[in-house]
């Protein structure tokens, strides 16, 4: 072999191979000599060209050493120090041989059957537990060894794309989902799939996880180009899946799209997974809602289709969040947690470290937040830290949700400043709500200018993306301005615009916390009785799932209602009606204790003062008094008259 050429050490390898066929083999495989033969034919099938051709240009070296030592050196002596020199080779190869299951690939090329486990476990932990798998930098390296010796493995290419999600690169996680679908027609892996037109359907599929990656990144107009392309060779394919999975997206981008609700009920009504919690945006009942994903769990149930079981409850919470009920959102996340040790995935994974675990949590932690549980709610974030740490591809879902928390906090603690220095971070994750919340801060720092130009941009934007839960919460902010400012009536067609959007999209909470913000307008137009019967039709939401803030603030303004109204009555009646109003402060006193905010404390303690005054009852206006004071010399006053401040 080391005197001719590189086939005729090929030539060897397949003539060994052929020492085992036969009725009377040569070797027998289950020999010693056997086993040997089978573990060197295995090793040398594993090599790839080049390494094939090194082992070649090895064999030669030694071929050629061997020689030289012969002529000059006893052969014994040789022997001797041919054999250290093995045996020093050896125990080094020994001890660089990786301690980790995981690092396998690192000790060289893998086979076929190796490679394939390997990136099945990293892809199942990616979606079941991204925790245990490896570290992007690392997984990424071990995907590079992979490539280096085959260069055409599909699935490395995809495994890749994956990992380039995680850390949330656009260049590296488009170029490997190309390079996927490019190996994947030049394989012909697709060709058993879908009849026999693989190729199609392998480039129809790449269009249409082009336009989902573009969707994630915010590549709206790409992301819409890809989408049409995908439709387009599906529809000359006549694949309905394909075609249903692009309805789905092309609901979602909805550039140019007149009537999408007829769009999306097109596609449910061949698929009732696909678009169903879009519904919710396109203000379908509540109870039609859910009667349609009660249908689809039926389905998902009878299946034993457990990621889209998990999938569903988390869409649930969401979207009782986004109607305002509190309640059921919390009772769809604890069932979701109380599913938690159902199934056991491979490799010893609990599913629970999905999306949609992610999601529930953040919930929980918001709606402990919402009702003053603050302990509560830090205990929750920090399990979510555990379960997603801050390198993982669900981390800016929890990274969200814990500002939002801490800047409410702040804002309700009087610490403006500390809320304007979170705005960055929200914005960073969220430019929307690090938007909004910038223009809350100006507002609470009496900027009114800078915060009406701010709202009024958002609002444009929010109108033009049909984000309709921040049109409505935009426009009640500007509404608040136009009281701040003296502009009363202004203020009125403001919220009898949002109190419309509310009541078309089933978004009950904000339409209550819209009613709330009209009887306030009314009060300060002088018509406390008529203030006082349209707050019926809103404290009863507001008390059931609002957040303990807005529970204060509801009590707050009733109380103010009262005892505008009783400047009419009789004086035994005016009486009772101020004690009533003294109960219901006390009532909303217990509530901003409860979170903490102490300028709402002071006007609740101020307002209370002065009506103790007026029934004579020194005592209690004394105490009323003294607190008031405490609180005032801690916080700045803003020169905003105690009236026109609802929230």
């Amino acid at each position: 072999m080391a005197e001719g050429e590189l086939k005729d050490m090929e030539q060897f390898f397949d003539d060994l191979s052929d020492s085992f066929t036969g009725t009377e083999p040569e070797v027998h495989k289950t020999s010693v000599v056997g086993l040997f033969l089978r573990h060197m034919i295995l090793a040398y099938n594993k090599l790839s060209f080049s390494q094939v051709y090194k082992l070649y240009t090895a064999l030669q070296q030694y071929f050629q050493n061997d020689d030289e030592k012969k002529n000059g050196i006893d052969e014994s002596d040789m022997e001797l120090t041919n054999t250290e020199e093995l045996e020093g080779k050896m125990e080094k190869e020994e001890l660089d041989l990786p301690l980790r299951e995981e690092e396998i690939s690192c000790s060289g090329p893998l086979s076929q059957k190796q490679a394939e486990y390997f990136l099945s476990q990293q892809a199942s932990l990616l979606k079941n537990d991204e925790t245990k798998a490896l570290a992007p930098a690392s997984l990424q390296k071990e995907l590079n060894n992979l490539l280096k010796f085959n260069p055409d493995f599909a699935e490395a290419h995809y495994l890749s794309y994956l990992n380039s999600l995680r850390v949330q690169d656009v260049f590296s996680s488009t170029h490997s989902l190309l390079h996927y679908f490019d190996r994947l027609i030049l394989t012909g892996a697709e060709s058993k799939s879908n009849g026999d037109e693989g190729y199609g359907r392998s480039l129809r599929y790449a269009a249409l996880n082009l336009a989902a990656l573009h969707c994630r990144f915010g590549h709206y107009q790409q992301a819409e180009l890809a989408l049409q392309e995908a439709i387009r060779i599906a529809q000359e394919s006549n694949d309905h899946v394909c075609l249903q999975h692009c309805l789905s997206w092309l609901y979602i981008l909805e550039q140019k799209i007149f009537d999408s609700c007829v769009l999306l009920e097109h596609s449910v009504n061949k698929s009732l997974h696909f678009g169903l919690p879009q519904r919710a945006f396109a203000g379908k009942a509540a109870n039609k809602l859910m009667d349609a994903l009660k249908d689809s769990d039926l389905l998902h149930w009878k299946h034993s289709l457990s990621e889209l079981i998990d999938i569903s409850i988390a869409q649930k919470t969401a979207i009782w969040r986004l109607y305002g009920r509190s309640t059921m959102a919390l009772q769809q996340a604890q069932t979701l947690l109380s599913m938690n040790s159902l199934e056991a995935v491979n490799v010893g994974v609990q599913q629970n470290n999905t999306e949609s675990f992610a999601v529930v949590l953040c919930h929980l932690a918001e709606l402990h937040a919402e009702q003053g549980y603050f302990a509560a709610a830090s205990e929750v974030l920090k399990h979510l830290k555990e379960r997603f740490p801050p390198n993982s591809q669900h981390a800016q879902l929890w990274m969200l949700f814990d500002q939002k928390i801490q800047f409410e906090r702040a804002m309700n603690d009087g610490r403006y400043h500390i809320a304007d220095s979170l705005v960055a971070g929200i914005t960073a994750l969220n430019s929307i709500e690090g938007v909004y919340r910038k223009a809350i801060v100006l507002k609470a720092q009496n900027q009114m200018s800078e915060a009406h130009k701010l709202l009024q941009k958002l609002l444009i934007h929010c109108q033009k993306i049909k984000n309709t839960e921040m049109v409505i919460s935009v426009l009640l902010s500007i509404a608040e301005l136009y009281w701040r400012s003296s502009c009363h009536t202004i203020a009125l067609p403001v919220l009898l615009q949002a109190l419309a959007l509310s009541r078309e999209y089933s978004l009950q909470y904000l339409a209550s916390e819209t009613v709330l913000n009209l009887a306030f307008s009314q009060l300060i137009l002088g018509i406390p009785e008529q203030a006082l019967n349209i707050l019926h039709m809103a404290i009863e939401p507001v008390l059931a799932h609002g957040a303990v803030l807005d529970k204060g603030c509801a009590m707050f303004l009733v109380a103010k209602c009262q005892v505008a109204s009783a400047a009419s009555y009789t004086p035994q009646r005016k009486t009772e009606a101020l004690e009533s109003a003294i109960l219901n402060l006390n009532e909303a006193k217990t509530y901003f204790t409860k979170v903490d905010c102490k300028e709402q404390l002071r006007d609740v303690l101020y307002f209370q003062a002065r009506l103790f005054h007026t029934l004579g009852k020194t005592q209690e206006r004394n105490k009323c008094a003294m607190l008031f004071r405490q609180l005032h010399q801690e916080l700045p006053a803003h020169g905003v008259p105690l009236i026109n401040a609802f929230k």
